[in-house]
């Protein structure tokens, strides 16, 4: 990666390179005119498009993003910004905006399907709201490709503008909207050769393992995020819990010190950016705003979106009991909450409103007197201006969220306090802005009494005290406003071996690292078998199979672990048994050929898989038909005697698509199942037989029908074949993948970023056997013969057809 330029001034950010931003929404809204019927720009309000705006406006950058209306014609062209609007997205020109248009029915099952129904509670740790619908995934699946098909369009035009600047663009995705976009982006700026920096930045909080796992792509959403090379998120807890399921669910290694994840070879940082707010324009509004609060009476003020996250039930109840309890604050304390509308066609919203007006009208029909109603309730849209207003006016400012990612009212309220004596904020701990304004009367939501306590102490709080806190409130707000969110991003991304956390790349696989995860389980009484797959986990994957060779050390090592009398070792590869058994080299361990089809034990007896009849000529006939069709470009066939397998790597990858298709078509039109392996496509016969079954078959045969209760294991593996053999051993041995592709879903209970990792973790298990001395039972390889063992073969065809399996 080319680091970026980044220039940090004092006040607004600036960066030399060109920012691509990625979100759901464009910084504008885009409307027909309902007289002309011409498209025309709405300026949009928020922190992220006063922050962000600038630098990409200023960057010559790029916008990705929904324009609000889904358009009959896609390439109907963004009209530029009303002359006279000076909001911060007026400089923002049409040809620096890619609009992503969507079918209607797949944004609705992917917005309000999976975004809103399933990432939204689940995510705010209410998974009793949370619905899983696999169809709204896969609408959110196809969305995400297309938001990254379009980022890959925005990545090319800004390498076109800057072709001679030598910078590389930054692309940022926000948000729970677009989490797997940036492995397709990933995937293919890397293969068009494209410079990039690529982060991410979710806006909602992330919540911990235990609520997380309940969701059934969980490891999809993690390895989507973690396409990155910089993931962000508002308070260190969050990241916290990210690399805790990184951790837990993938198998990943991580650093919890300098927030380190790694991922496919990379290390991912992890940060926390807490957002904040144009403080200075909440200072301008509140100074201008005309006092909207004519009234003697105090006033408590909330203001909060109509979400079932921001515990608005709860402080009516909480406001109820204040009165209650104390009868002093009647007729002199009102409860003023602003409650904008959201979602008003989904039930829940439905019910939530009906709920507050229900509750609203039983308080005040409660404790109203002729001269007084104890709350003031709108549900509606409110001016920014009168918003400043409301916040410069109210003595309490009630932000009581049951779970929130930070909660700008809190900031922006606190940057309206302008008056003296100021107003005093009470704060909910389950939202993001709780962990840092400290000077803020914290409160538990959910313990309606102690909030009522908290708000009864707010209303009394001496003036000198309220001044105190409200003077350290505005103090850090004003020096952590947005454009510092912005600065502190663009540091973040930046590729320095030492940030603000601490140190950005994990230090390389350690033979201690792997104590964490192999000594509790072999502990130092057991034997030990070790089941490995060749290329790509004991061999780097090259262009050429016969260019993988074994390297000198991992040789060494493999060879004193196999004479060692605790250890047995077998190979297990998708290649031919003879070819594996001579790229290996080494004498006295088991060989497992075509996935398993063929085995070469020590002793020099053979185990070879019925073949039907009919696919021994069908195996000629299909390697003609690839070699004719598919075998152009640098694609080619290689033939395994029981199997095929069509390789691609060296064909160019706009070209591969077709390629596959097409040779994934002549594979079932002859009766063989197509598997995908490593830039290459394998033709394996209809029989029930993988790695899977022949692991379990060699350990059997190696140690008895009770070898579970008898020895350790560890398999080692790296292609999709190797996972038919992780489920088939799991919870039976320890597993490892490595993997080197954006999202992989594996059954392996350990990730490995390469095959160097693999040879560390057998020079562990070296150390771990050669500390000990060999006991007087210890492994010798037993015949299979002696043991008795039998096999049920499980067939996709007749017995008929079948000839001799074993051949000695």
């Amino acid at each position: 990666i080319v680091e970026p330029e980044i220039k940090v001034t004092t006040s607004e950010p600036a960066v030399k390179s060109s920012l691509i931003v990625v979100s759901n929404r464009l910084p504008f809204i885009l409307r027909r005119n309902p007289k002309t019927n011409e498209l025309e720009r709405k300026a949009s309000a928020g922190g992220l498009v006063t922050a962000v705006c600038p630098v990409v406006i200023k960057g010559n950058g790029l916008w990705v993003g929904w324009s609000g209306l889904h358009l009959e014609n896609p390439d109907e062209p963004i009209p530029e910004s009303d002359p006279d609007d000076q909001t911060p997205t007026a400089g923002l020109k049409s040809k620096q905006v890619i609009s992503v248009n969507i079918d209607p029915d797949v944004f609705d099952s992917y917005y309000n399907g999976s975004c809103n129904g399933t990432f939204w509670p689940l995510f705010h740790s209410m998974p009793g709201r949370t619905t899983f619908n696999g169809e709204n995934w896969c609408d959110y699946v196809k969305v995400n490709q297309h938001f990254a098909e379009k980022t890959v369009e925005a990545l090319e035009i800004c390498h076109k503008k800057n072709q001679n600047s030598g910078s590389t663009p930054i692309v940022w995705i926000h948000d729970y909207h677009l989490m797997l976009a940036a492995n397709w982006v990933r995937e293919v700026a890397e293969a068009k050769k494209l410079p990039f920096v690529l982060a991410f930045f979710l806006h909602i909080p992330f919540p911990p393992w235990d609520i997380f796992r309940l969701l059934p792509w969980s490891d999809e959403i993690l390895q989507g995020m973690l396409g990155c090379d910089m993931v962000g998120f508002h308070i260190r807890d969050y990241c916290l819990n990210f690399i805790d399921c990184c951790q837990r669910y993938l198998g990943c290694r991580v650093d919890r010190v300098n927030l380190l994840v790694e991922h496919n070879g990379r290390s991912v940082k992890i940060r926390p950016l807490p957002i904040g707010i144009p403080f200075d324009r909440f200072v301008e509004l509140a100074q201008q705003a005309k006092r909207v609060i004519k009234t003697k009476q105090k006033i408590v003020l909330g203001v909060d979106r109509l979400d079932y996250t921001k515990g608005l039930v709860h402080r009516l109840k909480a406001f109820e009991v204040l009165l209650q309890k104390h009868p002093e604050h009647r007729e002199k304390v009102s409860l003023l909450q602003v409650s904008v509308p959201s979602r008003t066609d989904v039930r829940e919203y439905k019910e939530l409103k009906e709920e507050m007006d229900q509750l609203v009208g039983r308080i005040n029909g409660r404790f109203t007197t002729a001269n007084w109603a104890p709350i003031r309730y709108i549900y509606d849209y409110v001016a920014q201006d009168e918003l400043a207003a409301l916040y410069r006016d109210a003595d309490v400012c009630l932000v009581t969220p049951l779970r929130d990612g930070m909660n700008l009212v809190a900031k922006e309220f606190v940057a309206c306090q302008i008056n003296e004596p100021p107003g005093v904020l009470v704060i909910s701990p389950f939202a993001g802005a709780g962990e840092m304004m400290h000077e803020a009367l914290i409160c538990n939501p959910y313990e309606i009494d102690q909030t009522a306590e908290v708000i009864h102490r707010a209303l009394n709080m001496p003036e000198d005290e309220r001044i105190l806190r409200m003077s350290r409130l505005r103090g850090r707000e004003k020096e952590n406003d947005v454009n510092q969110w912005m600065r502190s991003f663009l540091k973040a991304v930046g590729t320095f071996d030492i940030d603000d956390v601490g140190t950005t790349t994990m230090q390389p696989v350690s033979v201690d690292d792997f104590d964490d995860y192999l000594l509790s389980y072999i502990g130092y009484n057991h034997k030990l078998a070790l089941l490995l797959d060749y290329d790509g986990t004991l061999a780097p994957i090259a262009p050429h199979p016969d260019l993988a060779v074994l390297p000198v050390e991992t040789r060494s090592v493999l060879m004193r672990l196999s004479n060692h009398s605790d250890v047995y070792v077998a190979i297990i590869s998708g290649r031919n048994v003879e070819n594996v058994k001579k790229m290996v080299g080494i004498d006295g361990i088991t060989y497992a050929g075509n996935h398993g089809l063929e085995i070469l034990h020590p002793d020099g007896s053979k185990f070879v898989h019925p073949m039907p009849i009919e696919f021994e000529d069908k195996v000629s006939q299909l390697l003609q038909a690839l070699q004719d069709s598919v075998c152009h470009d640098g694609a080619w066939v290689e033939n395994k005697g029981a199997l095929l397998t069509f390789h691609y790597r060296e064909t160019p990858q706009e070209k591969r698509p077709k390629m596959i298709a097409k040779a994934t078509s002549l594979i079932e039109k002859y009766g063989f199942r197509p598997t995908k392996a490593h830039c290459a496509l394998e033709a394996r016969p209809p029989v029930q037989w993988n790695k899977g079954r022949a692991s379990i078959y060699i350990l059997r045969t190696a140690f008895g029908v009770d070898w579970n209760e008898r020895i350790k294991i560890i398999y080692a593996g790296d292609d999709l074949t190797d996972e038919d053999a992780m489920v088939a051993l799991k919870g039976m041995a320890r597993t490892f993948r490595v993997t080197t592709s954006d999202i992989v879903k594996t059954a392996a209970d350990h990730r490995l970023p390469s095959t160097d990792s693999v040879l560390t973790m057998l020079k562990w298990v070296e150390r771990h056997f050669m500390g000990r001395k060999a006991r007087a039972n210890s492994l010798t390889y037993r015949n299979r013969k002696q043991d008795g063992v039998q096999m049920h073969m499980s067939l996709d065809i007749t017995p008929k057809t079948l000839k001799a399996s074993e051949v000695v």
